[in-house]
């Protein structure tokens, strides 16, 4: 019986995926709760390093919530920002401090959630038939799942505020050029595609990744004198692991570096 959501764990990588084709992967009350475990496991295994997030089949990542299943629902509870008190929180758009990097990888449609979903990842990887959009003002919603907040800070102004204010559709291309994206692939050349980035991230030492990470949204509001002042856990902990050691050893010696990522 299929799930909601596929998890997999292939060597130090987290593959999950949306699985609900027949309604483009729209997310339900029990995918939510579903992805909430997954999170939390990625999280918590030592030995996953990274994680990449795609929607089944080449026709969608995800067009968002499932309307149908909210319009279904008895209560008609007002719903605002954030996920509190809804199935599956933290859902990943609030997973503020994951500091394990992210990549979408987008097959098709990624709408509402589904592009905001896309939007909390660290890297996106699009196939050229992508689709981006945050369509909620057109069904009298907001974009409550960080779609307001992140779109406006990784877009420009206009170009963010002319998607959040019509719901109008971009296509991949104009998603590159706005730099929402970082690779734009045929979809048979997607997981190609995908392999780089991973194998690119794999080679870095894990707990550098994280620190590099962390630093880079803790210091986001801050100026640079502060930004060079605060203490961030990833880099206290990269600082003391046999891997700062580990890898200017490895150059030394003119070998590849073995990670532990502990």
């Amino acid at each position: 019986m299929a799930t909601e959501v596929i998890y997999e764990k292939r060597g130090h990588v987290a593959h999950v995926t949306l699985n609900r084709p027949d309604c483009l992967n729209a997310m339900n009350l029990a995918m939510h709760a579903r992805l909430a475990e997954v999170w939390d496991d990625f999280e918590a295994d030592d030995d996953l390093w990274v994680a990449v997030l795609t929607g089944v089949g080449d026709r969608s990542f995800s067009v968002g919530q499932d309307l149908k299943e909210t319009a279904a629902r008895a209560e008609a509870r007002p719903s605002t920002f954030g996920g509190r008190g809804k199935a599956g929180h933290p859902r990943l758009t609030e997973r503020f401090g994951l500091a394990k990097p992210l990549i979408a990888r987008v097959n098709g449609y990624a709408l509402g959630g589904g592009l905001e979903l896309a939007l909390a990842c660290d890297i996106v990887v699009a196939a050229t038939h992508a689709t981006f959009a945050l369509p909620e003002a057109r069904h009298g919603m907001v974009p409550g799942a960080g779609g307001v907040f992140r779109l406006t800070r990784q877009l420009p102004h206009r170009a963010a505020m002319g998607m959040l204010l019509t719901g109008r559709r971009i296509d991949a291309a104009r998603a590159l050029e706005y730099g929402l994206v970082n690779d734009v692939v045929p979809g048979d050349e997607l997981d190609v595609c995908v392999r780089g980035w991973l194998d690119d991230i794999l080679a870095c030492a894990p707990l550098s990744v994280r620190a590099v990470k962390e630093a880079a949204r803790v210091s986001a509001h801050l100026s640079l004198e502060q930004a060079f002042a605060t203490r961030y856990e990833w880099e206290e902990r990269r600082m003391w692991s046999e891997d700062a050691k580990e890898g200017p050893r490895a150059f030394a010696e003119r070998r590849s570096p073995r990670w532990q990522g502990r």
